[in-house]
């Protein structure tokens, strides 16, 4: 009866934090985050979890299980959050708004993402490398591959393996048959990705959608655009590892660092 009417007994509290639950597991399952404990373990990877539906839903990963469906295109999830997240695509609901530009976003994720890219010019993250910095964590690991030669994409017909996705989808494309490609009707030069096909054309159109602010030039892509708006900014993308100053072109980070590591004394440059 407390689940048809939604009354959490005040029976079961958490002496924590002072919520209330209306069964005993709920409160036993809750306390768990306080307490950090996760009594269950995957029996594939041995990741450990605090809560029963959390081992369910990770399962998943392992087994390939998608339970939930789109009945508009048929494409599956393994979790309902993501098919929600999906049916925005069909219904065109951005519930998620920038509160600087007024820009609409379907998931609170690509909102954020767009605030860093946009609306910020902080870049915590340096490459330890080269000193170049960025905006995330996963644009570092993607430009560190570059360094270290890491191969992440397989092809699952031969051993060939690749740095970047697109090079893997180019491959099984030219190797394998698998995939389809893009034709441009004006040159019918071929490309692997529609987004590709579309800027392809916009350069035999001669559209430039993309305006700076700051000058009259235009651009075919958002990214000419950011990379020219680096000129026009004093945004610094690259450091010292050794004191952590920053400087706006690549050329002098090294000059800088050979003085620096003879400055504090460090050898090895």
């Amino acid at each position: 009866m407390r689940s048809h009417v939604n009354v959490r007994s005040s029976k079961y509290k958490c002496t924590e934090c002072g919520e209330c639950f209306g069964r005993k597991y709920e409160l036993t399952s809750h306390s768990r985050i306080h307490s950090g404990e996760k009594p269950l373990e995957c029996t594939v990877c041995s990741k450990r979890f605090s809560r029963s539906h959390e081992l369910v839903v990770h399962s998943r990963i392992h087994s390939g299980e998608k339970p939930y469906k789109c009945q508009l295109c048929h494409k599956t999830f393994s979790r309902s959050g993501d098919l929600n997240r999906h049916m925005r695509v069909h219904t065109g609901d951005k519930p998620y708004k920038c509160s600087l530009c007024n820009k609409n976003f379907t998931t609170s994720g690509n909102l954020q993402k767009h605030k860093r890219s946009v609306h910020s010019n902080r870049r915590p993250y340096d490459c330890r490398y080269c000193g170049k910095l960025f905006k995330s964590s996963r644009d570092l690991k993607r430009h560190v591959r570059t360094h270290i030669g890491a191969k992440p994409y397989s092809c699952r017909h031969c051993s060939e393996r690749f740095t970047w996705r697109h090079q893997l989808k180019t491959h099984l494309l030219k190797s394998h048959n698998e995939g389809t490609w893009f034709t441009c009707h004006i040159c019918e030069k071929i490309f692997t990705y529609i987004s590709s096909l579309k800027t392809h054309i916009r350069r035999h159109e001669g559209v430039k959608p993309y305006v700076c602010l700051e000058c009259p030039k235009c651009f075919c892509t958002a990214g000419e655009l950011k990379r020219h708006a680096l000129k026009h900014s004093n945004v610094k993308l690259f450091c010292c590892g050794l004191c952590a100053n920053d400087f706006k072109h690549k050329q002098y980070v090294p000059m800088h660092s050979k003085r620096c590591s003879i400055r504090l004394g460090f050898t090895g440059w």
